[in-house]
């Protein structure tokens, strides 16, 4: 009712801020990395971002997730090498007042982890309604109040669980690695028991997360593992289609992307698979992928690593794996045009996150460099509307980089403000048009 009413004011008032959106799990609602709010900012203040609150931090790749006027974030203190203390964190969205706190010890040297772990948790929280699901690097699984912190039940996984757990109805699903596999679990959200739970893969699921999709009138989970796209009934866990497409390494850290009947994923070593959606039935056929023996410095369409293309109208827009920004036609994988200027050097995992203002062609790109810039992406070129530097870089980056450092986590983009984190702080600063 308060939002309402706030709304209901600015409208009266002749403002241009029409519409306001809470952002509660990784990439935004439905995972589909859309900001669908208006009244935002094309150009950046004389004076700078107002930031509405900083707050420190520990350690963490986890992005942060905002609900209810809430912001949710996890991180991880070290105390001894490869172990110490987890936690989630409640803010105050208005002050970035602090809520509450859940700590839990963190013992990373026993957890089936990659070079990157002890940069801290990964997943971002996920919120429904009054619960917020907390995943931590060492393998718990946390339901949590999300007024309270009060915890409602754990699961312990004990292995490497990088991706972030997504809700359906009244299941909460991860995909998971083992000594045996990798597999996908379905728990009840209200208690935490097992549901459902795929027969173990005989390779592993690697780091893609799980997103739900709606085509041909059901329900699809589509799970990216090491070898294959993979959908299944996520009431079930029944499979109903696969397409193999194999990883480099088991590296496949970004996640299936869909614009109308077309599905996308992108890695970076073996480049990108395009496949069409079976209109009809739960189906899917592949349309070209990258072709094979072609180096990931030597590239022809788009390898991507952390960020997951974005696919609109027939075009791809994506950052390639020198951080070149590309745009493709997304039925042929053609180049149409390159710009390296959203990253300002070619450097090997150079990364970045796109998020699209609605159905605009206007785009907030975060860069690996703590940058956060306004561009428009279309068909026939990138265009700049302005760059900012949002946070400081502190994240080793494992391969030599100008700034010795880089910003590898996801913001959120929630009612006006954009919230970003590094290893030391969380803020919040504002994107509202006057």
């Amino acid at each position: 009712m308060k939002r309402t009413l706030t709304l209901l004011v600015a409208l009266l008032a002749g403002s241009t801020w029409l519409q306001a959106e809470d952002w509660p799990e990784f990439r935004g609602k439905g995972r589909t990395g859309v900001w669908n709010e208006t009244g935002t900012i094309d150009t950046f203040p004389e004076s700078g971002l107002k930031v509405a609150w900083r707050v420190p931090l520990k350690a963490g790749m986890s992005g942060p997730s905002v609900a209810d006027g809430r912001v949710f974030i996890s991180d991880y203190d070290e105390t001894e090498y490869l172990k110490g203390t987890e936690r989630a964190l409640a803010l105050d969205e208005q002050t970035g007042k602090i809520l509450w706190t859940k700590e839990w010890p963190a013992d990373y040297s026993a957890a089936r982890i990659s070079m990157m772990s002890w940069s801290g948790p990964t997943a971002t929280p996920t919120v429904d309604g009054d619960r917020v699901y907390v995943l931590g690097r060492s393998g718990l699984l946390f339901a949590l109040k999300a007024a309270t912190g009060e915890e409602l039940w754990r699961k312990d996984f004990r292995q490497d669980t990088s991706a972030h757990p997504i809700v359906d109805g009244n299941l909460v699903i991860l995909q998971l690695d083992s000594e045996d596999g990798g597999y996908v679990v379905a728990l009840d959200r209200m208690t935490g028991g097992e549901v459902w739970k795929m027969p173990p893969l005989s390779n592993g699921i690697g780091g893609s997360a799980p997103v739900i999709i709606e085509h041909a009138g059901a329900r699809q989970l589509l799970i990216w593992h090491t070898q294959a796209v993979l959908a299944l009934d996520p009431a079930t866990g029944r499979k109903l289609w696969d397409v193999p497409f194999a990883t480099y390494g088991d590296v496949n850290p970004g996640l299936p992307v869909k614009d109308g009947n077309i599905l996308m994923i992108s890695t970076f070593n073996l480049g990108s698979m395009v496949m069409q959606l079976d209109d009809d039935k739960p189906g899917a056929k592949m349309l070209w992928r990258s072709r094979e023996g072609v180096s990931d410095v030597d590239t022809e369409d788009l390898h991507a690593l952390f960020s997951p293309p974005m696919v609109k109208n027939g075009f791809v827009y994506g950052i390639c794996s020198y951080g070149q920004l590309r745009a493709l036609n997304v039925k042929s994988g053609e180049r149409i045009w390159e710009s390296q200027s959203p990253m300002a050097e070619r450097a090997r995992f150079s990364s970045a996150f796109l998020v699209r203002v609605g159905d605009s062609d206007k785009y907030f790109i975060n860069n690996d460099r703590g940058e956060l810039i306004i561009a428009r992406l279309t068909p026939e070129r990138y265009e700049e509307l302005d760059r900012i530097q949002l946070v400081e870089v502190t994240t080793k980056p494992y391969n030599r980089r100008r700034l010795g450092a880089v910003s590898w986590m996801h913001p959120a983009y929630a009612n006006g403000h954009i919230i970003a984190r590094n290893d030391s702080e969380i803020i919040r600063a504002s994107l509202k048009a006057d």
